[in-house]
């Protein structure tokens, strides 16, 4: 008779975990892109406000000394910021209409939402919040509507892009997990 605990059970990954594996390094390599085309956006002052205050938001959200995954966190530390530009994005698409240059970020949302599962309506709640905070002493609202506190915004994002070096990133299925680990303990 065998022990339940000599039994090993090998679960298959599923078809999101592994488009999750092959695109979330992609979009770590593309993080200082990805911003410099949200800050673009932000600038515009021919694009509604309402459709700059989630894509504010989400340029605020890398000056915050607390992220959901610490920057230092090997492969895994600016996962988080490429998530937020991402749903930030889709948010913005969902007020407005969205500059096609954005709107590939806002589709890739929908891979966040499968490869996150339940976590998703967290973080998606999370990023919503985010136009109704204050980093550095800006708010979304001074970003959005006065140029000079724009300005500074922008140019710490140029300076942040400028300086960004894509970490190493190596996930696998328990990557995965540890993703989702940092995100349930960190997302409100």
């Amino acid at each position: 008779m065998e022990l339940a605990s000599e039994i090993c059970y090998e679960r298959a990954m599923t078809d999101v975990e592994q488009q999750a594996i092959d695109t979330f390094g992609n979009w770590l390599r593309g993080l200082a892109d990805d911003t410099r085309l949200i800050a673009d956006v932000v600038a515009d002052e021919s694009v509604p406000s309402s459709v700059r205050r989630p894509l504010a938001g989400s340029l605020n959200y890398l000056f915050k000394s607390l992220d959901l995954i610490d920057d230092g966190i090997e492969g895994l530390g600016f996962l988080d910021d490429s998530f937020v530009l991402r749903v930030a994005a889709e948010h913005a698409k969902s007020v407005g209409p969205l500059p096609e240059n954005l709107l590939a970020l806002a589709e890739d949302a929908g891979l966040i939402r499968e490869a996150l599962g339940d976590l998703y309506g967290r973080l998606d709640k999370f990023v919503a919040s985010l136009v109704d905070s204050s980093v550095r002493g800006r708010t979304v609202e001074a970003i959005v509507n006065e140029t000079e506190v724009r300005e500074d915004l922008l140019g710490d994002v140029r300076g942040w892009a400028s300086r960004y070096t894509p970490p190493a990133f190596v996930m696998d299925e328990q990557g995965l997990v540890k993703l989702r680990s940092f995100l349930a303990a960190k997302l409100p």
